[in-house]
C-alpha cells in the first residue's frame, strides 16, 4: 500500500495538507457549552510559540515522528475513555436505559482504542495520565452531552489533522479506522442533543469535508483538562 500524498524534496506540497479549521471561542461556546468552555479558554491565554507549562519541557514526552502522532492519539484516547468512565460511574439522573447503553458502548469503544495505543507503543507509550474534568457538571445531561460532543468533534478534527503527517502506511490505515468510529460517536452525541445537527455547517465545510486541525490546536484546547504535564517538542505538527 503506497501513500498517495504528493511531495517535493521529501516534503508534501502545501495544496496536500489538509484544510486546517481552527477551533474558535464562539464555535467551542456552541460545542461545550459555558461551564466546560470557561475552563478550555484558559488554553488561549497562551501565546502560539508558548506552548504552556504543561505542553512542553518537563514531563511525558511524546516521542518524535510516528511514535509522536501515537503517543497524541494516545493521550486523546485516554481524556475520552476517562470522560465517558466519569459518566457511566456516575450518571445524570435524567439518563434513559437507551443512554445508558450509549454511553457504555461509546465508553468501551475508547478504552479499547486506549488499549489498542498502550499495546503497540509498548515500552514507547507515555504513561498513564491525570485529568481534571471540575468544569463539568456530570450531574446534568446538558452539561455531560455537551462535553462529550466538545470531545468527539476534537477528536475527529486530530485524527484528520494528523493523517497526513503519519509516515508508515499501517499506522495511517489504523488511524483511518479509528476516526471512522470517533465520528459514529460525535454524529450520535450530536443528534442527542439536537435530532439532525450529526452533520451541520459547525463540523462540515462547503466541500462535504469534516473539520480537521493541527495537533497544536488540538492540545490547546485540551489542555485545561489534562492534568499530566507533557513534553510535546518534537510532535509533527503544521
Amino acid at each position: 500500500m503506497e501513500s498517495s500524498i504528493k511531495k517535493t524534496n521529501g516534503q508534501p506540497l502545501p495544496s496536500d495538507r489538509p484544510t486546517e479549521t481552527p477551533v474558535r471561542r464562539r464555535q467551542f461556546l456552541q460545542y461545550a457549552g459555558a461551564g466546560a468552555a470557561a475552563a478550555v479558554l484558559v488554553a488561549w491565554g497562551c501565546k502560539k510559540d508558548d506552548p504552556g507549562p504543561d505542553m512542553g519541557g518537563k514531563g511525558f514526552y511524546f516521542g518524535s515522528g510516528d511514535i509522536a502522532i501515537l503517543n497524541y492519539a494516545y493521550a486523546l484516547e485516554q481524556l475520552e475513555a476517562a470522560f465517558y468512565t466519569e459518566v457511566t460511574s456516575n450518571p445524570y439522573g435524567s439518563i434513559s436505559d437507551w443512554e445508558r447503553a450509549l454511553m457504555t458502548d461509546i465508553r468501551d469503544h475508547e478504552i479499547a482504542h486506549r488499549e489498542f495505543f498502550k499495546a503497540a507503543l509498548g515500552q514507547q507509550a507515555i504513561d498513564s495520565l491525570t485529568f481534571d474534568f471540575s468544569a463539568v457538571n456530570f450531574s446534568s445531561r446538558g452539561s455531560v452531552l455537551a462535553t462529550a460532543r466538545a470531545f468527539e468533534d476534537l477528536g475527529v478534527s486530530a485524527y484528520n489533522g494528523a493523517g497526513w503527517l503519519i509516515q508508515d502506511v499501517n499506522y495511517l490505515a489504523l488511524a483511518g479506522k479509528i476516526v471512522s468510529v470517533e465520528a459514529r460517536h460525535a454524529a450520535l452525541v450530536r443528534d442527542l442533543i439536537d435530532n439532525g445537527s450529526f452533520a451541520n455547517d459547525e463540523v462540515i465545510d462547503a466541500n462535504g469535508l469534516d473539520l480537521s486541525n493541527s495537533p497544536t490546536v488540538v492540545l490547546e484546547v485540551a489542555a485545561p483538562f489534562i492534568k499530566s504535564k507533557i513534553d510535546v517538542t518534537d510532535l509533527p505538527t503544521y
